[in-house]
């Protein structure tokens, strides 16, 4: 059976046995990133490029609620920052320079990628809160970044303008 009723009352279990709110920040934390996780299954559709890599970084993203449910084990480790550095400069060595503070719009890829972006960094602030380890916020970190990079990416390998942010300083006239 789906269900188990065992959540009826707001509580539910950590991977280690122990009962706690639904509202505690380490559900909140892994919450978060299993959202994140479901963007990213979304930003697929529109990467057609990079399949393996954010099929892998689903998989770390489940690693990651592992750890966060308390899971006894090793789910993140030091070379999983290192794949996704290595991913990021990969991207930017084809990419234009940065120049300019960038809107999180574009393409529906470059788009998606945003979304994922910022529901990436609202995760580490999460994890923060639960206190996960120092490799697993580095991991989150710079995973925003791939993210960031990602977009830029797909905005480049369309033939797309990014769109630049201008400081606006009057109102718009309809």
């Amino acid at each position: 059976m789906i269900y188990t009723k065992t959540g009826d009352k707001g509580e539910t279990s950590l991977a280690n046995g122990q009962r706690v709110a639904k509202t505690d920040v380490r559900i909140e934390a892994y919450g978060t990133v299993d959202e994140l996780n479901s963007w990213i299954g979304l930003l697929r559709v529109a990467a057609s490029d990079v399949q393996a890599e954010l099929e892998w970084i689903q998989n770390k993203l489940f690693n990651l609620g592992a750890e966060l449910s308390e899971a006894p084990g090793e789910w993140i480790v030091e070379a999983d920052v290192k794949q996704l550095e290595a991913w990021i400069d990969a991207m930017q060595a084809v990419v234009p320079k940065q120049h300019a503070f960038l809107l999180p719009a574009g393409n529906e890829g470059v788009s998606r990628s945003h979304v994922c972006r910022t529901i990436c960094r609202r995760a580490e602030r999460r994890m923060i809160e639960a206190k996960a380890s120092a490799v697993s916020l580095q991991f989150v970190n710079r995973l925003s970044d791939y993210l960031f990079v990602l977009a830029r990416f797909i905005a480049y390998r369309a033939g797309e303008d990014e769109i630049v942010w201008k400081k606006i300083t009057k109102m718009c006239k309809i």
